[in-house]
């Protein structure tokens, strides 16, 4: 019969299992050491589970042909229950009493171990060549190479806790698993949280963060590709590495997990060679993931900072024109408005004012006049020592650009005389002129937008010779006022460099 062929080629080395754990046990009852009884029983009573097992497969009568898949999961998932259990409390009993066990039992438990791994190696060779031919009668061939040697295998306990250790979650419906992988990880230096279920998972989730998930792929309720697929889906968690682990020798179950964003994917029972690197290797990519992040957001950081400080110095049309690759940025504007502002007496106000306070008083009041080149839609252009220079109509021209220039100077001398804080002896004096400019980017190093042209001289000249405290503009600038001409006092002055100008003091 077909099931009862599979079952008597796998009922040998459970039998054998279970032989030498019963013998293992008794002795260490009668003679000790009694701190390695709990995993004993352990070992024993997953032995018996895993013989009881192979029992009810030979009392069974042939299957129908499509009860055949359940056959095959009950011998790739559900013996590798207890088979997990076996293996990884055995290799745990080498590693804590490896000096306090005698030599002869620490054989026996060897034997055990190899024991297990030929029987699971039995279990799915058989399993394929069932498939291929079911009626075919076979002697399974052992494949030793699979039997790993015991000292690769054993992971060397360090007493001092691992500086790679992260937070791990596992998942598992199966108390032995979870006990088994917990115990592992805890002595890697691991800080380990379980769980039962995929719906305790996610609870757990929302209290606390891990760096790992180790997830069964067979669970109950929520099995482990529907609690993966919850959590890639998640932003909060979908960051957070995935490791799925299963009985299952099914390759399409394998790229199920891996398109569904595992990390990785690990079969019962766990080789804890394999474990502890698969681990370290995805917490160590979790945590190169976490440098890039931090890095990426330091690099976004910094590149703000600097478009801060060059929307600081550079007009926004300016930069745009650099971004998209122009080398040169000179520009010959039609109409523009020059704005001087200078404050007066500020020499013999320096001279008796410490510097500290000077130099905070000053850059209060720019920063203030910045405010309102802002507000009113100048641009700055530069400060002069104590002068202050914008324009109205650059870079981008505007039509009003006189009457925009003339309202930001009454700002600039409305704030001046309501500034307590910069002090009641210092006035300003404003010269303002409008005409035809040349604008540019000059400098590699500290470059500076700036313009030039006879209409800047003239604008200097109209601040040099204008009254303190008041707005002294051209007749160009007035003619640009148009219908918004104020009351203003006119007069003809002899301007050295220039000659004989027009000019309007406003009231």
């Amino acid at each position: 019969m077909y099931i009862a062929r599979i079952a008597q080629n796998i009922v040998d080395p459970a039998q054998a299992i279970l032989g030498y754990q019963e013998l293992i046990t008794e002795e260490v009852r009668e003679a000790g050491p009694s701190d390695a009884l709990p995993d004993l029983e352990k070992i024993l009573s997953a032995a018996r589970e895993l013989n009881a097992m192979i029992k009810r497969l030979l009392d069974v009568e042939t299957p129908e042909s499509g009860s055949t898949p359940s056959l095959d999961r009950l011998l790739r998932h559900d013996l590798r229950t207890p088979m997990n259990a076996i293996l990884g409390y055995s290799e745990m009993l080498i590693e804590d009493f490896a000096d306090t066990l005698p030599a002869r039992l620490l054989e026996d438990v060897s034997k055990v171990i190899r024991e297990s791994r030929n029987l699971l190696a039995q279990i799915d060779e058989t399993l394929d060549r069932s498939a291929a031919d079911a009626d075919q009668d076979f002697q399974p061939k052992f494949d030793n190479t699979i039997a790993a040697d015991l000292a690769r295998t054993m992971a060397t306990r360090s007493s001092a806790v691992t500086e790679r250790a992260g937070r791990i979650l596992i998942v598992d419906d199966t108390a032995s698993n979870r006990e088994l992988l917990s115990r592992r990880l805890r002595r890697d230096g691991h800080t380990v949280v379980a769980a039962s279920s995929g719906e305790e998972a996610l609870r757990i989730f929302d209290r606390q963060e891990f760096d790992l998930v180790l997830a069964d792929v067979l669970m109950p309720d929520m099995n482990g590709i529907e609690l993966l697929g919850q959590l890639k889906s998640d932003r909060r968690f979908r960051e957070i590495p995935v490791v799925m682990i299963s009985g299952l020798k099914d390759d399409d179950a394998v790229a199920r997990c891996i398109e569904a964003g595992a990390e990785d994917y690990l079969r019962k029972p766990i080789n804890p060679v394999l474990l502890k690197a698969r681990i370290a290797a995805c917490l160590e990519r979790r945590r190169w993931r976490a440098r890039e992040k931090q890095y990426l957001a330091q690099i976004e950081f910094e590149k703000e900072r600097a478009n801060a400080l060059l929307h600081a110095v550079l007009p926004k049309q300016v930069i745009k024109r650099l971004a998209d690759g122009e080398e040169v940025i000179a520009d010959r504007i039609d109409m523009v408005t020059i704005i001087f502002a200078d404050i007066v007496n500020f020499t013999e106000f320096a001279a008796r004012t410490p510097a500290a306070a000077l130099v905070r008083r000053l850059g209060n009041l720019f920063t203030r006049f910045d405010e309102l080149a802002d507000q009113y839609g100048i641009e700055k252009i530069k400060t002069i020592g104590d002068a202050y220079m914008a324009a109205a109509g650059l870079p981008d021209s505007r039509p009003d650009h006189a009457v925009a220039g003339v309202a930001f100077a009454r700002a600039l001398l409305a704030e001046m005389s309501g500034g307590a804080d910069y002090g009641s002896a210092l006035t300003l004096r404003i010269g303002i002129h409008s005409g035809p400019v040349i604008a540019g980017l000059i400098g590699r190093k500290r470059f500076v937008y700036d313009i030039w042209g006879h209409t800047v001289n003239l604008a200097s000249r109209m601040e040099s010779c204008g009254v303190p405290g008041r707005i002294q503009i051209s007749q160009s600038t007035f003619d640009a006022l148009g219908d918004g001409r104020m009351i203003a006092h006119r007069e003809i002055m002899d301007i050295r460099g220039i000659g004989k100008c027009t000019t309007y003091l406003l009231e």
